[in-house]
């Protein structure tokens, strides 16, 4: 039987995602929410790395609620664009960094079974928001990455639900893609998006 928590975190992850799909401002502290459920779980199963990723979830959460609503031309809304290719070999490089660390310390210090694994994971994940942001398209295929290797992880620590999630997840994320590839091409909102002073314009 899936646990609260379980259940929890696959609605809260659920419905966060659909809205970074739209846009939608309230992803984020949707988002946070959605963090300190998973920080609990993963501390439960000995996926230490997870829960120090989500506690920078919830710190770069706030970051991109900001950047979203100020982060763009003239502190305006910010738009989806293109990472320039300076700046992905330099998110490669940090995803190398920080796998390699990582897995050293997890080796070292934790108990962990899949101290590579949980590393690699991590980092992408951690790149893949930092991308999320900034609204940059191509995080929607970092995302994508890191959910396929996140299902058989979850799978093999028997968290069943939670890797029903990330399946969901990945539906989500290839509708992310597609929808915010049109909305760089379009140069415009995506319907729906504007919600008063709070919301983000695409």
């Amino acid at each position: 039987m899936p646990s609260l928590m379980e259940v929890s975190g696959f609605v809260t992850g659920a419905a966060c995602v659909g809205l970074l799909v739209r846009q939608n401002i309230w992803n984020w502290p949707l988002g946070i929410a959605n963090n300190l459920v998973f920080i609990v779980l993963f501390y439960r199963t000995g996926l230490y790395a997870d829960v120090g990723l989500q506690g920078f979830y919830i710190a770069i959460s706030v970051y991109g609620w900001w950047s979203w609503l100020h982060g763009g031309r003239d502190h305006g809304a910010l738009e989806v664009s293109r990472v320039r290719p300076a700046m992905a070999g330099l998110m490669a490089l940090v995803v190398a960094t920080a796998t390699g660390l990582l897995a050293w310390l997890l080796h070292r210090y934790t108990n962990s079974t899949v101290p590579v694994l949980d590393s690699l994971i991590t980092a992408l994940s951690l790149v893949a928001q930092f991308m999320m942001t900034r609204k940059w398209v191509e995080n929607w295929l970092v995302w994508i990455l890191a959910n396929f290797l996140s299902v058989g992880l979850l799978i093999y620590k028997g968290l069943y639900v939670t890797s029903g999630l990330y399946l969901l997840y990945q539906i989500l994320c290839i509708l992310g893609w597609v929808a915010w590839r049109r909305a760089l091409r379009d140069g415009q909102a995506m319907p729906g998006l504007q919600d008063g002073v709070t919301s983000s314009a695409g």
